[in-house]
């Protein structure tokens, strides 16, 4: 069976929902502050390259970027933004529908799972501060399943 990764087009199809949730976050007046400080010009790239190690494909986030506890430091320290986490996951939603993904309802409700999942678990864990985050964890991977054991938010290498 395909991965979740090669199901929605691998690094190409990665890197076109990536630009297309940035580029919907951008014109959100809620989510676009997450970015008001400014961010990597590769941004989404990075992004790509970050979901595609999650969802089944290279681990080129990991080889060339970092590793979850960096990602998680990036998001971690702003105190709660449960508004800004559920504009989060419908511009991902839209963005979907924008590069054609959104057709395939079990691939569409998978990575729906894995983006609403990730932006409420991981990424929102530490409200209080960037030096809360544990050294050494793992990009969590994602299945057509769900989370896969052992790779979740408190699994550390």
């Amino acid at each position: 069976m395909r991965t979740v990764y090669e199901a929605a087009g691998g690094a190409d199809g990665m890197l076109r929902l990536a630009r297309a949730w940035h580029a919907r976050v951008m014109a959100d007046d809620v989510v676009s502050h997450a970015f008001s400080h400014g961010f990597h010009p590769d941004h989404s790239r990075r992004l790509a390259a970050y979901w595609a190690e999650a969802l089944g494909g290279p681990t080129t986030y990991s080889d060339s970027y970092g590793d979850e506890t960096s990602v998680v430091r990036t998001h971690s320290g702003n105190g709660p933004h449960e508004e800004m986490d559920r504009r989060a996951i419908a511009c991902f939603d839209q963005a979907l529908s924008d590069v054609g993904l959104a057709s395939d309802d079990r691939l569409r409700q998978v990575l729906h799972d894995y983006f609403a999942w990730a932006t409420t678990t991981t990424m929102s864990r530490f409200h209080r501060s960037a030096d809360d985050v544990p050294d050494g964890l793992r990009i969590p991977q994602w299945s057509w399943n769900g989370l896969v054991s052992g790779t979740g938010p408190d699994e550390a290498t």
